[in-house]
């Protein structure tokens, strides 16, 4: 394949050798800012990703996809209900459950938490609670102690706040749980601990608490009710429109909410966090294109005569320009090249190693999670290349104004 010969004549400037090694030195330079530019465009980006993934597991893994409630407070027969909404196309899982915010309190401490009522059958087909149990296993819920008490399964940090592990007993008060002719009154229940359970999330383990749907309901005097029923679905971008439909075709008094109306204004922050630290570090590309700018000035200042001369033998205004934006372009591809290699690579050492730590008690992620995905290869390579290539706009024009006569007149 015959290449144009503006290519050949920008590569032999970028390549001076002797009187202009200091010009092969500043290209180097250019090369080398762009490639750290990129590098570190891409290991940020991998590495924001990789918490949002990381964060997105673990929110759909301790909650489910879809959440189905009622405007009246509560859902009777929730298990027809479970039933139904598990036969919609999309859906592949259900099951009913209870929310209720309660004081949970210990023989040392007390604290506010949330009691989740879970159907031990269903529960691990829509979230991943009985894998994040540590101690104990989710069936324990529906077994009495030898003292004829019911289970809770604890998470872990609210365990450690109470004090209290595997064997012991809390006492959970639930607001306005019993009716009277008195008015209500709160209902009193004491649990002894059967598990541990650890999602990854501060917010739910050292909030959460699980019982049986049974328990629950006798607990807060829902008999047979339930808050609502919790749903798994196929694919969960799709949670959106199956919650929609879900809505549409149970009616009044049925409310559906997905998992990202749940979580909105968390996934909308990071996404905002993601965009303001790719134009951040952009801004570190646009600075080693200062670099491309500066070169090419140099090679113009330098290259003036030669450039007369090729003028002089034929060469147009065009082909002049052509020149100087190739060389720039040449710097760009390289540095961008060189970056994304050496990006990839500190991700993949990142993901395979795992010698950076995080601290667990700040961020309950051990390792820096990273996610690298060709669409940030193909992002940052794309912007990282127009950069450098507008960077070549002013200093080929530049060129292209040379006279000739000028050029050469005492030559």
């Amino acid at each position: 394949m015959d290449l144009p010969v503006e290519y050949f004549i920008g590569l032999k400037y970028l390549l001076a050798k002797r009187k202009q090694t200091f010009i092969s030195i500043i290209t180097a330079i250019s090369v080398s800012g762009v490639a750290v530019g990129v590098m570190a465009l891409i290991v940020v980006l991998a590495v924001m990703s990789g918490f949002e993934k990381e964060l997105k597991d673990r929110i759909l893994g301790a909650t489910a996809h879809v959440h189905v409630t009622s405007l009246e407070g509560s859902v009777q027969d929730p298990f027809a209900l479970a039933r139904r909404v598990g036969e919609m196309d999309g859906v592949a899982a259900t099951s009913p459950y209870i929310f209720s915010q309660v004081m949970i309190s210990s023989g040392t401490a007390s604290t506010g938490g949330v009691l989740r009522g879970v159907d031990v059958a269903t529960i691990g087909k829509v979230t991943r609670l009985p894998r994040d149990i540590r101690k104990g296993r989710i069936e324990d819920l529906g077994n009495q102690s030898a003292k004829g008490l019911p289970g809770v399964i604890l998470g872990k940090e609210l365990a450690a706040n109470l004090g209290v592990s595997t064997g012991d007993l809390v006492e959970v008060l639930v607001p306005g749980g019993n009716v009277t002719p008195m008015g209500a009154f709160p209902g009193v229940a004491r649990f002894r601990v059967v598990g541990l359970s650890e999602s990854g999330m501060y917010e739910y383990d050292s909030s959460f608490a699980y019982v049986s749907l049974e328990e629950a309901g006798r607990l807060m005097g829902m008999e047979g009710r339930a808050t609502g029923v919790e749903a798994k679905v196929d694919d969960i971008y799709q949670a959106g429109r199956i919650a929609a439909r879900i809505k549409e075709e149970l009616g009044y008094p049925y409310w559906a909410k997905d998992w990202m109306q749940s979580n909105r204004n968390l996934f909308s922050a990071l996404k905002l966090e993601k965009v303001v630290m790719f134009i951040i570090l952009v801004l570190i590309v646009m600075v080693a294109a200062f670099n491309i700018i500066s070169t090419l000035i140099m090679v113009v200042m330098d290259k003036t005569k030669d450039i007369a001369v090729l003028m002089t033998l034929g060469a147009t205004r065009k082909t002049i320009r052509r020149i100087f934006a190739l060389e720039g372009l040449l710097i760009g591809v390289a540095g961008t090249f060189a970056g994304t290699i050496s990006g990839g690579l500190l991700c993949y050492l990142l993901r395979r190693y795992e010698f950076i730590h995080l601290p667990s008690d700040v961020y309950y992620i051990s390792t820096l999670p990273v996610a690298l995905s060709p669409g940030i290869l193909i992002l940052v390579g794309v912007s990282s290349i127009l950069i450098c290539f507008l960077a070549t706009l002013y200093p080929a024009r530049q060129a292209s104004l040379v006279e000739p006569a000028e050029a050469i007149r005492y030559e």
